[in-house]
């Protein structure tokens, strides 16, 4: 992804388009490396907002592609269509983090992004912490049922990254249906599940009168086992979503 003189070249000016990519360049940093990332990078729901500290912070456009001139770009869903065409014109090598529905794919995102940046070696602490939250999150049987609510009212059930984390820690997706989806609170209130996994309830700012947070329904979940996944581990299909995992596997019995 990176030509051979980019790829060798230390440090780096790495530029990110947006708050999951952040998490990333963040994470395989080196000292030297002059890092500009989004604006959302020091947010609460960042997963690395302390280390975001002390770095530049930019509007994802043309004008932070003049001010960090990079060596290389990385985004996940960052960067409108001009500013993409603006980074291929100027031969910037630009690196995508693909959406990830296992942890299969998380790893290949991991080992992708340390390859752009010309250090492959950064994906290996990464991957080695993924892999020892996915060894004590549990067997994966699949012996409990839970379903996963945000704050907003929506439920993910097969193929996707949450029905995975689910998985991995013995747990059976109760969604009704594959993908993510709308779910209804009035069924759930009359019918609640077995267990609760709750997504972006702690993020204040996200769905404040959600269907998810309706009274009724938070009468239901206090009457059953449950957990409250921090947003800033759901937000971005990165190596701390087995951290995820992990907690899940907390869930009452």
């Amino acid at each position: 992804m990176l030509s051979a003189g980019v790829a060798e070249a230390r440090p780096l000016s790495i530029l990110s388009l947006d708050q999951c990519a952040d998490q990333f360049v963040l994470a395989m940093r080196e000292e030297g490396d002059r890092l500009t990332l989004s604006p959302r990078a020091d947010d609460a729901d960042s997963y690395m907002r302390e280390a975001a500290a002390g770095h530049r912070l930019a509007r994802p456009g043309l004008e932070a592609v003049v001010m960090a001139r990079p060596d290389v770009v990385v985004r996940y869903w960052g960067g409108d269509p001009a500013l993409l065409r603006g980074l291929e014109r100027r031969g910037l090598p630009v690196v995508t983090i693909p959406d990830a529905t296992d942890f299969h794919g998380v790893r290949a995102n991991v080992q992708a992004v340390a390859k752009g940046l010309g250090r492959p070696e950064a994906a290996d602490p990464l991957v080695a912490e993924m892999d020892t939250d996915l060894a004590a999150a549990g067997t994966g049987l699949r012996t409990r049922s839970a379903l996963y609510l945000t704050a907003g009212g929506f439920t993910a059930g097969a193929g996707t990254l949450i029905d995975a984390m689910l998985t991995a820690a013995g747990l059976r997706n109760a969604a009704p249906a594959p993908g993510f989806g709308p779910v209804s609170i009035e069924r759930l209130v009359m019918q609640p599940p077995a267990r609760f996994v709750l997504g972006f309830f702690d993020d204040v700012r996200r769905d404040r009168r959600g269907p998810g947070r309706h009274p009724a329904l938070a009468r239901r979940m206090a009457e059953r086992p449950r957990i409250s996944l921090p947003a800033s581990e759901l937000s971005c299909p990165a190596w701390f979503a087995a951290s995820a995992a992990r907690r899940l596997a907390e869930v009452g019995e």
